[in-house]
């Protein structure tokens, strides 16, 4: 899979949609994680998808950030 990187000033400013608390970034699922809210939401061609639906609910110590 080919890894992206996410711009840092970017990342601090998305929130989770559903908690409102801070993502971490996956550079190995490209993923943008919500501890909080147990989800990961993907990142495609650089763009976030911040959309709960789209989002993947995370397994346990599969999708802890890098």
């Amino acid at each position: 899979m080919d890894t992206q990187r996410i711009d840092r000033k970017l990342l601090e400013l998305l929130v989770c949609p559903l908690t409102k608390g801070p993502l971490r970034w996956n550079a190995e699922t490209n993923e943008l994680v919500s501890a909080k809210a147990q989800l990961a939401y993907p990142v495609r061609d650089g763009i976030p998808i911040m959309l709960p639906s789209e989002a993947r609910p995370l397994e346990d110590g599969r999708a802890r950030a890098r």
